[in-house]
């Protein structure tokens, strides 16, 4: 899944048929703290309704593509499937006294010890 930004439309007078009634867009991939992530992007499918600006969720894979669309056939790798209202940054490796529950090994733990 990528995390993007809405940056362009797609016109096109001549397409496949499978894009006649479907918004596609022009979505850029960002970072958590909004930053561009090098020059990636994608045409999408929007499923969402979507707009210029907004940052949002792409699904980038095509057979996960395909069944979100209904379309097994379909010729389509990338849709959007969620406008991201927040995004919150926390720090990964939080300072816990070690044995707490956390998901984290401490310093000399190891998965075998009980």
């Amino acid at each position: 899944m990528i995390l993007g930004r809405v940056c362009g439309t797609v016109v096109a007078t001549v397409q496949h048929p499978f894009y006649e009634g479907r918004k596609q867009l022009v979505v850029r991939a960002i970072k958590p703290d909004g930053s561009w992530d090098g020059d990636n992007y994608r045409v999408c499918v929007d499923i969402v309704d979507s707009g210029m600006g907004d940052i949002v969720l792409v699904e980038d894979e095509g057979n996960t593509a395909r069944q979100l669309l209904s379309a097994p056939n379909g010729p389509v790798r990338s849709v959007i499937v969620g406008v991201v209202d927040m995004i919150t940054m926390g720090d990964p490796m939080p300072d816990l006294p070690v044995g707490e529950a956390t998901g984290y090994l401490g310093e000399g733990d190891s998965p075998g010890d009980a």
